[in-house]
Order: structure tokens, then sequence, then C-alpha cells
């Protein structure tokens, strides 16, 4: 079975609703249609340090994070938009992953092949292909495959005003990308768990 772990990098607690995470269940849902087995963290809930290491010490909770993603076939970044940019938690996750790039499989490729990548965003102002950029640019950068439309996005008007969960879930444009880019993203996955990339000229 395919597993998919969804990181929502919203600021709020796990206690407290979110946008992100509203838009990503609606991805999970064509996920587990598909016979794939989801998981949603909310990364707000865990103590990660600041740095470029696996493990930082002193609490840090970033490698039980890091042995979810390991076992993952496809990973989900969210993020809300603020300033126009994705979350510090986001940009906080991407570091910690890229710190992470330069370890091995058994084939001596990163730990990131054979992965699929794929960004949620949500917010009330623009930035949502430029976080989407971002992220996706990263995510390849150390190894995952990004199939096409792996990103899915809900903006509303400019300043305050309705978030995703009280005007977005309707929209037909972001309805018809989530289903687009959770099919995508099944189909990728399914292909590399059957022909994953070969070593040859793809070790680190």
């Amino acid at each position: 079975m395919l597993k998919a772990l969804y990181l929502n990098c919203s600021l709020k607690k796990g206690s407290e609703p979110s946008n992100t995470e509203s838009l990503m269940r609606q991805s999970q849902k064509h996920l587990e249609n598909e016979g794939v087995q989801t998981e949603e963290i909310r990364i707000s809930d865990y103590n990660l340090a600041f740095g470029m290491a696996e493990d930082l010490g002193r609490g840090d909770e970033w490698p039980l994070i890091l042995k979810k993603i390991a076992e993952a076939d496809i990973v989900v970044i969210g993020t809300p938009l603020w300033l126009g940019e994705k979350s510090s938690i986001a940009a906080l996750v991407m570091e910690r992953l890229y710190a992470s790039s330069s370890e091995t499989n058994e084939k001596g490729q990163s730990i990131y092949y054979n992965k699929v990548g794929g960004v949620a965003v949500t917010g009330n102002e623009d930035g949502a292909k430029e976080a989407s950029r971002s992220i996706l640019y990263g995510l390849q950068h150390i190894g995952f495959l990004i199939p096409p439309n792996a990103d899915v996005y809900w903006v509303g008007e400019a300043g305050p005003g309705p978030s995703y969960m009280e005007a977005g879930k309707e929209n037909a444009f972001t309805i018809k990308n989530t289903r687009t880019m959770s099919m995508n993203l099944v189909h990728l996955a399914r292909l590399l768990n059957e022909h994953p990339i070969p070593a040859a000229g793809n070790t680190l």
C-alpha cells in the first residue's frame, strides 16, 4: 500500500481550525479512494530547532518527522500565505529537508529518491504560485520527483475576508486542480513503486 504524508505548515496549533488542513483533506480523500494510506501532521505541534543537521538535540523533534517522510511514497507540503510568501514553518521544513539530502538509501541515492512531492496553498492574498514554485523547486532539487500540475491553491480577495473554509470549498478551479494534483501524485508514485529510478548516474 502506498503511503502519503501531508505536512501542514500552518502557524496555528493542532487544536485550531486550519484552512490549509481543510484543503489538504480534499486531496487526501482522492488518495484514499485510490487505496493510498494518508496521514496529516501539524508541524506547529512539534518542537523543531533551527539548523542544518538531521538531529540538533535538546528536544529537537525533526527526527520523528523525518522518519515519517522516509516511510512515505508521497509528501505534500501545505502552507498558508503571509506577506505573499510561504509560512516561516514551511521555510523551516524545507531547510530541515535540505539538511538531510546528503543521506543515502541502499543504492547510494538521496533518501528522497523515488518519492513524489506536491504542494497545497491557502490565503487571502497573492503569492500562491510563488510559494508553490519555491517549495516544488526545493523538493525536486533534493531528490523528489514532481508530477505535472503538482500544486493546488485557493486565495480569496485581497485583504481581510472569507477564508477557504468559509468560501473556497465550492471553487470549481480549486476542486478540479485538487483532483488533478492528487491523481497525478498517485499515478507517479505507482510508477516509481514498480520502476524506481536506477542508481546508474544517480548516486551521491
